[in-house]
């Protein structure tokens, strides 16, 4: 039986963004085979039920488990939110890392004491967001700005670039003239548009918690960043797989193949 430290990282997210974790964890652990699912036939997660992101959350993670992953990475604000919960319930003893809304290293590097959060309205509505800002947040003001619509278009490209253009002129405004000084990314998706954000937010600090998360499946698998050659990469997606693959060979710098796959 294969060790944790042999065993495939699975990571999953509702689309592309969770590609942003994957690369920060190519990055710390380029000798660990890693297993990657986009959801894509079920996206976007943000705009969705509780009770549908949980369902598509533990499909997700049993199929990974499954295809032997000795640790599962939820690298999705909303299914994090809604559903790591239900994972760790099912699963104890299983590893598991979630990605959140960076609230407390926002609200660490405000200087004015207020900080911008754009994510999806399910993340921004969940009682785990709340808990989050409860706990960090004290004597910080804290604009949640929900930004319905912009997972779907980035995931586009080029055909939804008009549109993500018009979705951020719309979301950066209020927290611009709200005077925030720092903005988490509360959604892995917004990491690919993350400078079209910064030249609408001038002087504004951009939080992203992607290395974070692959910081924290580094410490759990316990392995040092070198290794002699890059390990094996397997990626799914439940739609269509040119979007993934497009988007991989963005974010990762490779182009590797993607299986289609029903979950």
């Amino acid at each position: 039986m294969p060790t944790l430290q042999d065993a495939p990282i699975g990571v999953f997210d509702s689309g592309v963004g969770g590609l942003s974790v994957l690369a920060a964890l190519r990055r710390r652990l380029p000798g660990h085979p890693l297993h990657y699912v986009a959801d894509l036939d079920h996206a976007p997660y943000g705009e969705r039920g509780d009770a549908y992101v949980m369902d598509r959350t533990a499909r997700i993670s049993e199929h990974l488990l499954a295809s032997g992953a000795g640790l599962i990475v939820v690298a999705c604000n909303t299914a994090t939110a809604q559903a790591i919960a239900l994972v760790r319930e099912r699963h104890p003893g299983l590893p598991v890392v979630g990605v959140e809304p960076g609230v407390k290293p926002a609200v660490a590097a405000s200087l004015v004491r207020r900080v911008g959060v754009l994510a999806t309205p399910g993340t921004l509505a969940s009682a785990r967001f709340a808990a989050l800002v409860e706990r960090h947040a004290q004597g910080c003001d804290v604009l949640p700005m929900p930004c319905p619509g912009l997972a779907a278009a980035i995931e586009q490209g080029e055909a939804g670039a008009a549109e993500v253009e018009r979705l951020l002129d719309g979301f950066c405004a209020p927290l611009r003239a709200a005077g925030v000084d720092v903005v988490a990314l509360g959604c892995t998706h917004y990491v690919f548009v993350a400078e079209r954000i910064a030249a609408r937010l001038p002087g504004v600090r951009l939080i992203d918690t992607a290395d974070a998360v692959a910081r924290q499946a580094q410490t759990l698998i316990g392995q040092a960043t070198a290794a002699p050659a890059p390990a094996p990469l397997r990626l799914q997606s439940t739609g269509a797989t040119d979007t993934l693959a497009r988007m991989a060979a963005r974010a990762l710098d490779e182009t590797p193949t993607v299986e289609q796959v029903v979950i």
